[in-house]
């Protein structure tokens, strides 16, 4: 019996999905040529739009329910402050390190991509860190999030989450649930513009190849070889120093006992997805107690998200760099900043550094078009940078069992 033409796309996952939209939309560039032009910049930017629309209620609720969910564990101790340590330390090493090699490498000085937008230094963050420091106080939250101003909605979604922990149990327990709500819903509207970027990636692709020729997707290379090696050096070279340094453990015997996880992390794009195998390994391989892996892992795998911050701040730097916009101290520190934040806030799923992304230039007032151009390398990366984050969870968990003598000898 022959199969309906229903079923046999339905099977053909995501990834292939996107990587058809890529290559149709540089055939159809290529081919039809300015025609398409109209036609694709249409379509590249709905699902910009789309990708827009999400950014403010999404950030709001991931980054208050995140926060909520902290305040409601009873492992609120020293477990929990070992454990938030050693996300922030790692994060903020893998930022660096990106960060440093975007500097060195500048993938994106005297690229052609053929981008629209004008972008000025009036438009970019100035001023002195004090003066950063305070408009991250917003003082109008509604307001803020109207004006899509990404630091003061970030501040006041922790002060919020925080501060519903701290009132009655009655009013505490509503709140909870109204905003745990909204997160799951905005995740359901994220997870189907998600599903849209193919025919995205198709009209942004498109309008740059009938733009620029293919000679706009060179510097993609350099730009991929930058997060590329950033991430192996985290991979092997930064996590196994912390492992070391932390725990005196064997940093290369951890990984292979984790190597399960990790090649599901590289197959699924996702760390939540690839929890359960986490877990598993953590336990019955690495001999870590389900007291730890437990409270470690889930959380990890919700705001602990290495590879994504350090990607971030590359793809932010390399389309400052594309725009020819030289970014000063303060700019760049927000960057890390944001990175930071928001890599926290990114649900653990399949490309959803992307939508976060735009959260982290929007911060530093750069239009989002270059998103599109990024994409055509994002999935690749997108699995590397979920295997590193699974990778830090990992790390993480070993450090914590050891430290509270929870790591028994497989």
């Amino acid at each position: 019996m022959q199969k309906s033409p229903v079923l046999i796309f339905r099977k053909i996952s995501l990834t292939a999905w996107i990587f058809i939209g890529i290559f149709s939309g540089i055939a159809a560039g290529w081919l039809i040529g300015s025609p398409i032009v109209r036609f694709a910049g249409i379509v590249g930017e709905i699902f910009l739009r789309l990708l827009k629309m999400v950014i403010v209620p999404l950030i709001f609720t991931s980054i208050t329910a995140g926060v909520l969910g902290l305040g409601n564990s009873k492992n609120l101790g020293r477990l929990c402050l070992k454990t938030i340590g050693y996300y922030l330390l790692t994060s903020l090493v893998a930022i660096l390190t990106g960060l440093f090699l975007v500097n060195l490498i500048r993938p994106g000085v005297g690229a052609n991509l053929g981008l629209a937008a004008k972008v000025t230094s009036s438009d970019l963050p100035t001023g002195s860190l004090s003066e950063i420091i305070l408009s991250m106080i917003p003082e109008n939250p509604i307001a803020a999030m109207a004006h899509g101003d990404i630091l003061p909605l970030i501040f006041f979604s922790i002060i919020l989450g925080v501060s519903i922990t701290l009132i009655p149990n009655k009013h505490s327990l509503i709140l909870s649930d109204l905003i745990n709500a909204g997160f799951e819903a905005m995740m359901k509207i994220t997870r189907f513009v998600i599903k849209l970027a193919p025919i995205g990636v198709f009209g942004l692709i498109a309008k740059i190849t009938a733009t620029t020729g293919m000679d706009a997707f060179k510097p993609l290379g350099l730009y991929f070889i930058t997060v590329f090696v950033g991430l192996i050096i985290h991979f092997f070279i930064n996590l196994p120093l912390i492992i070391t340094l932390f725990s005196r453990s064997n940093p290369y015997k951890h990984l292979k006992a984790m190597s399960p996880a990790l090649l599901t992390a590289f197959t699924t794009s996702s760390s939540s997805a690839t929890l359960p195998f986490t877990i598993s390994a953590a336990e019955e391989r690495a001999g870590i107690s389900n007291k730890i892996s437990s409270f470690v892992l889930p959380l990890g795998a919700t705001v602990n998200m290495d590879g994504t911050a350090l990607y971030e701040c590359v793809a932010a730097m390399f389309i400052a760099q594309a725009y020819g916009i030289h970014l000063a101290l303060p700019a760049q520190f927000i960057i890390v900043f944001t990175s930071l934040l928001a890599s926290i806030g990114a649900a653990g799923i399949p490309m959803a550094g992307l939508v976060m992304m735009t959260i982290v230039l929007k911060s530093v007032g750069l239009p989002l078009e270059g998103v599109g151009l990024i994409l055509a390398v994002d999935r690749i990366l997108d699995m590397l940078r979920t295997t590193t984050n699974v990778w830090s969870d990992a790390s993480c968990a070993l450090i914590i069992a050891k430290s509270e003598g929870e790591l028994h000898d497989q």
